[in-house]
């Protein structure tokens, strides 16, 4: 079912996967994966967009979100990517893990109200794999109001993405 927003700003992607919403208490789950280093969290995580994601149309490649390279000193690992080796294992599809890159260090998007959102990770990606043809799921925590994914899919879809896909574990609802 696509939502009222999705109908009236159609996105650079096909498709969503999110099998869970974000709210308490999986919310906190994210935040001390994200935040904490509470890495173990990421197997359960994974496990659970894998599971939601086998009754999808299977990708060709899995691109995990990708962090700037200031943020993944700071953080000490990409999120994203440890999510995707989850979900790439159980599903044994191939993971590219520098399928994309952050070119430009974005404010993180939680801080930022929905209508600046786009506008701070405007060219904020950036991609040399040849995509062409291929159905490209990418992989994420979380999506707000989806302008990372995207943003990151408009850049797949000029290096030949055909089909994209955003696979995330949990989406927040409108209220």
């Amino acid at each position: 079912m696509t939502c009222g927003h999705c109908l009236k700003n159609p996105s650079s992607f096909d498709r969503t996967i999110a099998p869970l919403r974000y709210e308490f208490p999986l919310d906190i789950l994210i935040q001390e994966l994200k935040y904490r280093h509470q890495l173990a969290l990421a197997s359960f995580l994974g496990a659970e967009l894998a599971k939601r994601a086998q009754s999808a149309p299977s990708p060709d490649v899995l691109i995990p979100m990708p962090l700037h390279p200031s943020r993944l000193r700071e953080r000490g690992f990409n999120q994203a990517l440890e999510l995707a080796k989850i979900v790439a294992g159980q599903l044994e599809l191939p993971l590219l893990s520098q399928g994309a890159e952050r070119i430009r260090a974005t404010p993180p998007q939680v801080g930022l109200p929905w209508k600046e959102r786009a506008k701070s990770v405007r060219g904020a990606f950036s991609s040399v794999v040849n995509l062409s043809g291929k159905h490209v799921a990418i992989l994420d925590d979380v999506m707000t109001t989806g302008t990372s994914l995207h943003e990151l899919a408009l850049t797949l879809r000029k290096q030949g993405a055909a089909e994209i896909s955003a696979w995330v574990v949990a989406r927040t609802v409108g209220k």
